[in-house]
């Protein structure tokens, strides 16, 4: 056990963790370098940023709610935020849309 002196007179006991700390350095993140890549694009092209203002959705197209004789009887929620990429594809898409309306001088509406 170590202990940390808190005060001149107190000090708290700590279990070592050291294997608990070691694990979690040792831990990869597999998908990391394809969230750089995606942060790192840099849009250019009008055709390219309409493409993916396009493709990608402003809002997660899985929810719903489920309406059985107007009543409400199940909502399904969104399932986007389980995407592991989901942040990196919304920054791609507001990068595309500040692009087409910046640049070219689009109006999204």
């Amino acid at each position: 056990m170590n202990s940390i002196l808190i005060s001149d007179r107190t000090t708290v006991a700590q279990p070592q963790n050291t294997k608990n700390k070691q694990f979690r350095q040792r831990q990869f993140d597999l998908l990391q370098p394809l969230r750089q890549w995606l942060d790192q694009i840099e849009i250019s092209n009008p055709k390219l940023a309409k493409f993916l203002y396009k493709a990608i959705p402003a809002q997660c197209p899985f929810e719903r709610d489920i309406v059985l004789f107007d009543r409400k009887i199940a909502h399904i929620p969104p399932m986007c935020k389980l995407n592991p990429l989901y942040d990196q594809l919304v920054g791609l898409r507001f990068r595309a849309l500040c692009y087409l309306v910046d640049q070219c001088g689009m109006d999204i509406s």
